[in-house]
């Protein structure tokens, strides 16, 4: 893993699609907070925790994970928070009844 460009003293975001075991996700993180990044914060749309993955997580230099709730999770660590998707959802659910543009929900976002 290579990092490109300079981190020292900037916030760090990771963006993925999803992430199951954590170990890409965790070597990431390290590797941002060894070049200087202050804060290291990562956006996954679908959080699949395998095996020990939660665990990796909280021990990690991440300091804030943001997942969807397209998962159902029991028990996270504190550094990760859930973000409901249930509102666009709906939205998308009803244009599609109504026969209405899905792509104006997003193009208010």
């Amino acid at each position: 893993m290579e990092l490109v460009g300079d981190v020292k003293g900037k916030i760090a975001l990771i963006v993925d699609d999803m992430t199951d075991t954590c170990g890409t996700l965790v070597k990431a993180a390290n590797l941002l907070k060894e070049n200087g990044a202050t804060k290291v914060l990562a956006v996954i749309t679908h959080g699949i925790f395998s095996g020990d993955a939660l665990a990796k997580v909280a021990d990690s230099n991440i300091d804030r994970l943001y997942i969807s709730n397209t998962i159902e999770h029991k028990k996270l660590p504190k550094n990760i928070k859930v973000v409901s998707m249930a509102d666009i959802f709906a939205q998308i659910i009803k244009r599609v009844h109504e026969g209405k543009s899905i792509s104006e929900v997003f193009a208010n976002k």
